[in-house]
Order: C-alpha cells, then structure tokens, then sequence
C-alpha cells in the first residue's frame, strides 16, 4: 500500500496536496463561517460559490486531460456530459420544491406554464435524491459507453472524432432547446429552493456545497493519477504514440481507450450535478460545442498530460475570466486567444512547463564545473633569461667518489 502510495506521487507530492486541501477546504470554509462578516478576514459567500464552480470546472479539465493527454483523444464533446449531469441535479430540485412553486402545483412550474397535464415518464424517480445522483453519473457514462464503443470500433479518431463529438453535443443542445422534450427548454431549470431538505440561500449550505467540490476533485484527481501510474496509464499512452504498433503488440486498445472516455465522461456528470446547486440554473446553453472547446483550453494552457496541470489551467482562466469580464469584457476573448497562442508558442508543456524550466536550470546550474585553483609547483622555478643549471650544457655533473 506504502509503494503504491508512493508511486502515485513522491513525498513532497502528497505534502503539497495535503497543504492546498488544507488551504481550500478547511481554512477558507472557517474564514466564512467561524468569522462575523465585519470581520476584515472574513470570506464573503460570493466567493465561496466562485471557487466552487472554479472547482466543478478543474474536474471538467481532468477528464479532458486525462482522454486528451494520455489517450491522445481529442474531445470537442464533453461539455454535453457535464450538462446531462447537472440536467439530472436540476430534476431533483425541481421536484424538491413540490407545491412551493409559483403555481402550486406538484408540476414543476414550467410544465404548468406549458399546459403539461401530467410528469413525463422520465421525471420518475427524480424526487430521490441518490437516484438523481445516480443518474447523474450513469446517462453521461452510458452514453459515452455506447458512442464511444461504435466510434473506436469503428476505429474514428483524430480530427474526425473530434468532430463527431462536437456534432453530438450540438444536436443535443438543439433537442433540449425545445419545449416538447420536458426538459424547460430556452430557460432551462432554474429556481431552486433546497437540496436535501437544507436551503440553498444558507451561508452554511453553500459551503458545505463548496467543500464537497473541493474532495470531489480530490478524489478526481487521485482516480485519474492513479489510472495513469499503473499499467493502464502506461498502455494508454502507448495508444496515444503509436496505436497500431499497441494493437500489434497484444493489446486490446479498443477497450483501453473505451474505459478512460467512459470514465471522463462519468467524471463530468458529477461536476455538473455539483454545479447546479451553486449556481442555481442549468440550460442548454452548457452544451455550446464553445464550452468544450474552452474545456480544452484550459488543459492546454495548464499543460497536457500532467493531470495536476489541467487544475491549475481551469483557475488560471476562470479566474482570469471573473476578472476580465468584470473589468473589460470587450477584451476577454481577445485576452483568451492570446494567451492560448503565446502558451502554444513558447510554452509547449504549458504552465507547468516554467516550474520545469526552473528546475532544470537551477540543476543545469549547480552541475556546472566550478573553477578550482591551480596545483602548487614545488619546482624552482627559473627565469626565461637565465637556463636551467640541470639542463645547461657548460656545467658537467662529477662523478661520485667512491667510499674508502
């Protein structure tokens, strides 16, 4: 267990982690409510829901990084994955408010303003909250599970899947759009009152919200470390470098690459039903084959293939994107699109590549040879003008006397 552990990450590893889910999951939650709001320490609730979209975003860039960076599958579709699990959430708070709504009916109030008689079939069994969060994870797993079998079986990759899954996404986004699918059309899910019988406007469910993000991509994170640290990861990424060479080796790249897409896409259900609750509304809008593009974008930019690279892509941007959106949104795609080609250019292996870059220099810098200083001479030295007595020929050496 020791040498597995170690394995998944070295000493330092593990003490980094621990520190940063120190920081984030316990330290900032006491700020906000161990604190009065007058406080000059105090973490604003505004803040805390902030961070905790920000953390349903990096669980969303370690599924893509762990398709794209290790699988070498470049998916333009998982943002439908990441809305059909928030859809799953939004139909169980939808169904938690009962007569609440402004209708006061058991209908949700869309179905009501849309003369709905009765709750479509496929609404059963969303009044429960753990088969919501069951359905949660098996619709988007199940339809990457059946997509993803017919795709790699038929053996589409490269820029053709990439559009495959970016065809998908939008004809799904177009189906939830209309009204007739139950789903609440333009508008979505939205005005929700309480998530298992707490409140949704209290300050302490919204960080208890926040906090079980922060363990959600925790364990993301470690799922995924440890996939590509066994023998999966490394036949995984054999497929990603050479696929037929894989294929003629024994390997059945086939159920390899099926696995970690299904898994991704399982991954994304669950940040979408832990974003829903924070941000109070879910729609189709989540599918815009743009959203997975941004998706991509943050694991490029974090840097591909390194898991802990795609977490540190999705805050560098989302941050960026809260601040520049507030400050001067007229530049913020201009700002995205730069940074995107500058890290492309001169930043390969993205953010993380500088961390690397240092530590090579400073290694590069304390291998180089240090100057030392000269050996002592011990001979008498003479000078140029003046020849050596040993080597002159005027001066002939004497014979020893003999003893006696």
């Amino acid at each position: 267990m020791v040498t597995r552990l170690a394995k998944i990450h070295s000493r330092r590893g593990w003490l980094v982690m621990g520190s940063l889910l120190l920081v984030f999951g316990v330290f900032l939650p006491l700020l906000n409510q161990a604190l009065p709001q007058d406080s000059p320490l105090y973490f604003e609730d505004q803040y805390i829901l902030l961070l905790g979209k920000f953390a349903c975003f990096a669980i969303v860039a370690l599924a893509v990084d762990l398709v794209w960076g290790f699988a070498g599958i470049l998916s333009l579709g998982h943002s439908a994955f990441f809305t059909l699990g928030g859809y799953a959430m939004g139909m169980y708070l939808m169904r938690s408010i009962g007569k609440g709504g402004v209708y006061r009916s058991e209908l949700p109030d869309f179905m009501v303003f849309l003369d709905w008689k009765e709750l479509p079939w496929f609404w059963y069994g969303f009044d429960n909250f753990w088969f919501a969060i069951a359905m949660a994870a098996l619709v988007p797993g199940t339809l990457a599970g059946v997509f993803g079998y017919l795709a790699f079986r038929s053996r589409i990759k490269g820029v053709y899947f990439s559009i495959i899954t970016q065809a998908l996404t939008y004809a799904l986004m177009l189906l939830f759009f209309r009204n007739e699918t139950g789903f609440g059309g333009n508008n979505g899910l939205t005005d929700f009152k309480e998530l298992y019988g707490y409140s949704l406007r209290d300050s302490s469910t919204k960080v208890f919200l926040y906090v079980l993000s922060i363990l959600a991509v925790t364990l993301s994170y470690l799922s995924c470390r440890h996939l590509t640290t066994s023998k999966f990861g490394a036949v995984l990424k054999a497929v990603r470098d050479n696929e037929q060479k894989t294929r003629f080796s024994g390997y059945d790249t086939l159920s390899y690459k099926w696995f970690a897409w299904t898994f991704s896409a399982v991954l994304c259900g669950v940040a979408g039903a832990l974003y829903v609750p924070q941000v109070g509304i879910i729609n189709p809008s989540e599918m815009e084959p743009a959203n997975s593009i941004e998706a991509v974008i943050w694991v490029a930019i974090g840097g591909r293939g390194t898991l802990y690279g795609s977490i540190l892509g999705a805050l560098v941007v989302n941050g960026a994107k809260s601040i520049f959106t507030a400050v001067a949104p007229d530049i913020w795609l201009f700002f995205l699109g730069g940074l995107f080609v500058l890290v492309t250019l001169l930043l390969p292996q993205g953010l993380v590549g500088l961390g690397k870059l240092g530590a090579e220099l400073s290694k590069a810098t304390k291998a180089k040879p240090q100057p030392t200083a000269p050996a002592p001479n011990n001979l008498v030295s003479f000078p140029k003008d003046e020849p050596d007595p040993a080597s002159s020929p005027d001066i002939k050496s004497t014979p020893k006397a003999s003893e006696g």
